[in-house]
């Protein structure tokens, strides 16, 4: 079963193949997202990846969260499913 991963305090310089490229080191990558900023495309500093299976996640969990990745150190945790808005009005 595939496990999705929050990645944050990416460097600005990352995109999606580059965060799949860490990743990969780890176990099958099903998917990495860098999120961009809509009006500029700018990396917003943080990440979603998706692991073939949870033993690969939990061990890249272990091995990357703290790391560095162009010299920023990378937070990584299990994502969270998207809480629904209210719409702030």
């Amino acid at each position: 079963m595939s496990k999705r991963l929050y990645v944050g305090n990416l460097p600005f310089s990352a995109n999606d193949t580059s965060l799949r490229e860490v990743f990969a080191q780890h176990g099958e990558v099903v998917s990495a997202n860098v999120i961009t900023d809509r009006e500029t495309g700018r990396s917003r500093g943080f990440g979603f990846v998706e692991m073939a299976d949870a033993s690969a996640a939990d061990a890249a969990i272990e091995a990357l969260n703290g790391s560095d990745m162009d010299g920023r150190p990378l937070k990584v945790n299990e994502a969270h499913e998207r809480r629904p808005r209210d719409g702030g009005r």
